[in-house]
C-alpha cells in the first residue's frame, strides 16, 4: 500500500472529488504541489530519517515509497508529471517513456501477476505445512496416550 501512497495522495483527492461531481478539467495546482512533495527523494529522506530516529529501526516499509519515485523517473514523460525526484532542489528532469505504453504495461501486470500467484502458492503452502505438522502432533499425543 505504502507503494501506491505517492500517487494516492496527490491524485487521490482530486479523483474522489471528479467521482462525487463529475466536471471536465485539468488538474489543478495542488496535484501539482503534493505531486512534486510525494515524488521526492529529498522528502522521503527527511521522513524516514525522522521515523528511523524516533523509532530507532530503519523503516524498511518506506522503502515502497522510494522504490516507487525510482520506478517513476523513467515512467513519466515530460510532458505529463515528470517526476521531481530532488524537489525541492532543482531537478534535471528525464523524458521517461509513459507507463501505460502497452510495451511497459503488459509486463508489468504479468509480473504482477506472477507474483501475486507466488505469493498466494507460498501462503498455501505455508498452511499445508502448519496443518500437516499440527495434524502429526495429534496423532503423536494420541499415539502416546
Amino acid at each position: 500500500m505504502l507503494g501506491m501512497a505517492p500517487d494516492l495522495v496527490s491524485f487521490g483527492p482530486f479523483l474522489i472529488s471528479q467521482w462525487i461531481n463529475p466536471v471536465a478539467m485539468d488538474f489543478p495546482a495542488y496535484v501539482h504541489q503534493t505531486y512534486n512533495v510525494t515524488h521526492s527523494f529529498l522528502v522521503w529522506a527527511m521522513i524516514t530519517s525522522a521515523v528511523w530516529s524516533l523509532r530507532k529501526a530503519f523503516p524498511w516499509v518506506l522503502g515502497a515509497w522510494s522504490l516507487h519515485i525510482l520506478c517513476d523517473i523513467p515512467l513519466h514523460e515530460i510532458s505529463f508529471f515528470p517526476t521531481p525526484y530532488l524537489w525541492p532542489a532543482p531537478t534535471p528532469l528525464i523524458d521517461g517513456i509513459r507507463w501505460a505504453q502497452p510495451r511497459i504495461l503488459i509486463p508489468n501486470y504479468i509480473g504482477l501477476a506472477i507474483t501475486y500467484a507466488a505469493m498466494i502458492g507460498l501462503q498455501h503452502r505455508r498452511r499445508a505445512a502448519k496443518m500437516a505438522r499440527e495434524a502429526g502432533s495429534d496423532t503423536t499425543l494420541r499415539a502416546s496416550n
